[in-house]
């Protein structure tokens, strides 16, 4: 017969099970486990290695090579312009043609000046060299014989004097013709034709010379030894950049830097010549300058948008193999055409985020997607 007393704590657990069971399950059902932080979605680029050339910056106005501002020498009316505002010009070429009438009467009165007096001086000499024979022979004073001796020196500076008078009515009429002192391009035209000009005091034209053009900047003083350095070595290439334009890119060479430093800024004035030889660069244009003072070797490099400033310094997110993100502290150095150069903090072949970061948290997930082609979106970019 079964002993009803050790039947009754066996029936009790047996309850207390099922009762547990229903509890969890009930659990189960109304609280469903939370599910984890999506996915980034972000863009990467792989590190790598590039020969970098180590840069200066800075911005500098363009300079005409030579500029000469065209005045009149002499007054008179202005008869001629033989060219056209903004034309190229030859050394040589005529400019400007000034009413000549006034210096050509100018030169026949000096002319005829010195026809006379030469007249004067040659019968002054004869005089002098009878009363010389004179004197010799006893018939007249020596003192009578000076004064022809004088005579005929007079004369003979009065002569020098009319043919210096000569020469300078020559050089009045030929300062009526103006011709172009240098080759480069005219400027706006400043007085027309029928004008009455001053002496020295009416600007006609400017012409700049454009080929070669100067580009002058400044760099701080700190950087001044190191370009010293490489100028020493040989010649320092300078690119030239105007901004807003496209494609415009001129190469020079380092020329000149000036013989003091400014103590109110801290700076020192350069100079660099660019050939220009299709006139793209115009003086007093602002231009955007790179000055490549060395090349640094397989440097390692990162798209410029992978870097990201915080309250500790510049980092980047690494995508680790595990499609998880890795907040990574870097230490930079130079930017060119849109690479940073990475000196410390990365390896070559490591991805690093470049779109998306701000959906990335340090051990995250991250999906990466694909850049959009170009092809994208046009008819007949779908695959055949």
């Amino acid at each position: 017969m079964m002993n009803c007393s050790s039947l009754v704590p066996r029936f009790a657990v047996l309850i207390f099970a099922a009762a547990l069971l229903l509890m969890v399950a009930g659990c189960s059902k109304k609280a469903p486990p939370a599910k984890g932080r999506p996915a980034a979605l972000v863009l990467v680029a792989a590190v790598s290695q590039q020969d970098v050339p180590l840069q200066i910056k800075a911005i500098g106005t363009m300079e005409a090579s030579e500029s000469v501002t065209i005045r009149t020498q002499i007054s008179g009316e202005l008869t001629q312009v033989a060219f056209r505002e903004g034309q190229d010009v030859q050394k040589g070429a005529l400019l400007f043609q000034l009413d000549p009438r006034t210096y050509q009467a100018a030169i026949r009165k000096a002319e005829a000046t010195l026809a006379r007096d030469r007249v004067i001086m040659n019968n002054a000499r004869k005089d002098h060299e009878r009363y010389s024979q004179l004197v010799k022979d006893g018939i007249v004073t020596q003192e009578q014989a000076e004064g022809y001796r004088t005579r005929a020196e007079s004369a003979a500076a009065d002569v020098a004097s009319d043919q210096a008078a000569l020469d300078s009515a020559r050089e009045q009429l030929a300062y009526c013709t103006i011709n172009a002192p240098i080759s480069g391009r005219l400027g706006i035209l400043a007085v027309d034709r029928g004008n009455v000009v001053k002496a020295n005091d009416t600007v006609l034209v400017t012409i700049n010379k454009l080929s070669p053009i100067h580009a002058a900047f400044t760099i701080p003083e700190k950087q001044l030894p190191d370009v010293k350095r490489h100028m020493a070595a040989g010649k320092v290439v300078v690119e030239a950049e105007a901004p807003g334009s496209t494609g415009v890119r001129e190469k020079g060479i380092l020329s000149f830097f000036d013989n003091t430093v400014d103590p109110a800024t801290g700076t020192i004035r350069f100079k660099a010549a660019f050939g220009n030889p299709g006139k793209q660069l115009w003086p007093g244009q602002f231009v955007n300058l790179s000055i490549t003072l060395a090349t640094k070797n397989n440097a390692l490099v990162v798209p410029s948008q992978a870097i990201q400033t915080g309250q500790k310094g510049q980092f980047v997110f690494v995508v680790k193999g595990d499609q998880t993100a890795e907040l990574r502290p870097v230490v930079t150095s130079s930017v060119v055409n849109g690479m940073t150069v990475v000196e410390s903090g990365l390896q070559k072949g490591e991805q690093v985020v470049i779109d998306g970061q701000m959906r990335v948290v340090p051990g995250g997930m991250v999906e990466i997607k694909q850049p959009e082609k170009s092809g994208a979106g046009k008819p007949g970019a779908a695959a055949k």
